[in-house]
């Protein structure tokens, strides 16, 4: 079924946009993250999507050792977005050893092995 939309194609499109679509059920209100048919807070189908804040903060991270020729190191995160929802990801812009629990970020769209993805950047000030 080439044609079929479902929450991954949602998703995967609005990125191709340069928009950050969340679901958020119409039932009980909540967001969820991965996209999914059924909201996994209260099992309703009705979902709707909505425009992510982009903020966060850094809810874990670790660093991933590389040899430099493979690229050198890098951090993997689990960011809590405004809307109650953690997404894995990484930061960029700052040495991976540098990214801290509690630390806040911003979303921006940035490309990964040919695929779009929603990285993170510090938040400045």
């Amino acid at each position: 079924m080439p044609d079929a939309i479902g929450p991954d194609q949602i998703f995967q499109r609005a990125l191709a946009s340069k928009e950050i679509l969340l679901p958020k059920c119409d039932d009980c209100g909540a967001y969820h993250f991965f996209p999914r048919v059924l909201c996994p807070h209260c099992h309703g189908a009705s979902i709707s999507w909505m425009q992510a804040s982009g903020r966060g903060r850094v809810h874990a991270t670790t660093v991933v050792r590389r040899k430099p020729e493979r690229g050198g190191d890098y951090n993997v995160c689990m960011v809590e977005l405004d809307e109650g929802v953690r997404m894995m990801s990484r930061v960029e812009g700052v040495a991976p050893s540098d990214v801290t629990i509690d630390m806040e970020v911003s979303a921006f769209i940035g490309e990964g092995d040919g695929d779009l993805l929603v990285l993170f950047k510090p938040v400045e000030g």
